[in-house]
């Protein structure tokens, strides 16, 4: 059995998404708006990448900035949407006014989904409870990763709770730790040793600046390393 880590790097467009093939991606995360933190792309976009590389696409979710759903007939309809083009993957997440999950929106896109595989994005990091999140969400058709920095403000700061987390064997915390949000090379030999083996990039693939496209290089450079 292969031990090789997954490699996701976000994906603007379709020349974004034929570098980090290229450099070793094994799966892209599409959206747009990345000052925005994310945003779901535009039902071309996605076909456009499609077409252009044969690894697997976590297409976004998210109609705003913040981790508020908003109108959820309208993600819903953007979910089928992206479904009726080929979309399979997905990535979503949000909490309430008090900092628990959305369970009614999240809810209502699970269901839309249909079973296809999805990501419980960053909105974890910035819950009331990150077990009482876990275990309300145990269970959901799909969710199969979160997408974690471990705290809000990056990996430097959740570093013990991504080790402490990456160590439990409970109910909801089943899902595979997907680890991403100021994540550096340098933070890959502890977490590797923790047994975590998913791992996110956005700016770290885009060494001239969060405008400038993914580069292949960049990208190989983190896949080396993670196959050292």
């Amino acid at each position: 059995m292969s031990n090789r880590a997954l490699l996701e790097v976000i994906a603007l467009d379709a020349q974004d998404a034929v570098a980090a093939q290229a450099g070793g991606a094994d799966r892209l995360e599409l959206v747009t708006d990345m000052a925005a933190d994310g945003l779901t792309p535009p039902l071309k976009t996605f076909a456009a990448i499609r077409a252009a590389v044969d690894i697997p696409l976590r297409v976004m979710l998210r109609a705003a900035d913040g981790f508020a759903a908003g109108d959820v007939d309208a993600l819903v309809r953007d979910a089928q949407a992206l479904r009726a083009e080929g979309a399979d993957e997905f990535v979503l997440g949000f909490l309430d006014e008090t900092g628990g999950p959305d369970m009614a929106a999240v809810r209502a896109l699970a269901a839309a989904l249909e079973g296809c595989r999805w990501t419980f994005h960053r909105a974890i990091d910035r819950a009331a409870s990150r077990d009482a999140l876990r275990k309300e969400l145990a269970g959901l058709p799909g969710l199969d990763t979160y997408l974690t920095a471990g705290s809000a403000r990056g990996v430097d700061d959740g570093l013990p709770v991504l080790l402490a987390e990456a160590g439990l064997a409970e109910p909801g915390y089943e899902p595979q730790i997907l680890v991403g949000g100021g994540l550096s090379l340098a933070h890959l030999p502890v977490l590797r040793g923790a047994g975590i083996d998913a791992f996110h990039i956005g700016g770290a693939s885009r060494p001239d600046g969060w405008s400038a496209p993914v580069s292949s290089a960049a990208v190989a450079e983190w896949r080396g390393a993670l196959d050292a």
